[in-house]
């Protein structure tokens, strides 16, 4: 077992007891109903885009140059049928998508080059974002809070706290959402309030030079993933030619956000990865799992309408995950924004 796995369990049987599963959206005193100067802040975020451009480290698309420099901002978005349709995720630049109780998922959002005028559901932390968060180089982490177990890990990674007990000004309460999938941010209100600015976040894989061909590989039309469970979450990636990019299902619905907009993205990466029981129980006593991120496994990258069957490899949590084809060269993406689909082996199909 890892060293930082080996820990988590002793603090976790530590800290057990005193722990009643995870704690969602608590109510803070500073809270503010929606049309608060909050969210008047946040109906004015603009990126910039005017002046130099350099390829962004994410998407390997132009990015302003005055917004190359700023940290990377992670932020917990619910997934849950009460959260949608949720906010901002079209803007992310990467999108991982993890199990959480029960079949059901959350989103880790990456944004960088592009900000978000509302963003979430926001909710609340677990250990496989603490582990995704410590080889981003010190990224900004929004979040509504952690229950004590996940909590004192929070306090020990490497990362620029912003979440709702750090900065709670950047954080709104819409009275048409249903608690604890109510509370929304903006990118721009994080950035404002972040005590530190954190650092750029290095590239997280290749990405093909432009005029370069597409990618060779046997086709793929669509991917299909089933978080078993419960509650289970069934997701679809359905490739669009006309469109040069993959339309998202969940379901058995086109998954849209709050404004119409249908998310999609350049590539899908299907890393398949175990999950282990975190000894954490959540408020119905159902287990939260914890995705094994260090080691190595299969991964499907789908690119361009078809499917390269490679494999992952990440030595630590603070090395970035490396996606190789079969003969073991880094795969290069289509430049665009990307999601990672966090799978159990087993959970995904294909169809050519």
């Amino acid at each position: 077992m890892p060293r930082m796995g080996r820990s988590l369990v002793a603090l976790v049987v530590a800290v057990a007891v005193l722990t009643a599963g995870a704690a969602g959206c608590s109510k803070k005193k500073k809270d503010k109903p929606q049309g608060s100067a909050d969210t008047t802040a946040a109906s004015t975020t603009t990126t910039v885009d005017t002046g130099p451009k350099v390829p962004s480290p994410l998407t390997g698309l132009p990015m302003p140059e005055a917004l190359a420099k700023r940290g990377l901002l992670i932020v917990k978005i619910d997934n849950s049928p009460q959260a949608r349709p949720q906010l901002g995720l079209a803007e992310a630049d990467v999108v991982f998508e993890h199990l959480v109780e029960g079949g059901q998922t959350r989103f880790a959002a990456l944004y960088h080059s592009t900000d978000a005028a509302e963003v979430g559901p926001v909710r609340s932390a677990r250990s496989t974002d603490m582990n995704l968060a410590t080889s981003f180089n010190r990224p900004l982490f929004a979040y509504s809070g952690a229950n004590a177990a996940f909590q004192v890990l929070l306090r020990r990674a490497v990362f620029v706290d912003v979440g709702l007990k750090a900065l709670p000004d950047a954080y709104t309460r819409r009275p048409d959402r249903r608690p604890t999938s109510d509370l929304f941010t903006s990118t721009g209100a994080l950035y404002a309030g972040a005590r530190f600015p954190g650092s750029a976040p290095v590239a997280l894989w290749a990405f093909r030079a432009a005029g370069a061909p597409a990618v060779a590989g046997p086709p793929a039309s669509e991917a299909s993933i089933d978080f078993a469970g419960p509650a289970a979450t069934k997701v679809r990636w359905l490739w669009d030619a006309g469109a040069g990019g993959w339309r998202r299902e969940q379901d058995g619905s086109a998954h849209v956000d709050g404004t119409g907009k249908e998310v999609r993205a350049s590539n899908v990466i299907v890393h398949f990865v175990n999950y282990k029981d975190s000894l954490i129980r959540d408020r119905t006593s159902a287990p939260v799992p914890e995705a094994q991120l260090v080691g190595e496994g299969s991964a499907w990258i789908l690119v361009d309408g078809k499917v390269i069957r490679g494999r992952w490899n990440k030595s630590s949590l603070t090395q970035a995950t490396v996606y190789v084809d079969e003969s073991g060269k880094p795969v290069e993406l289509r430049p665009g924004r990307t999601w990672v689909e966090l799978a159990p082996p087993g959970s995904a199909s294909l169809v050519g």
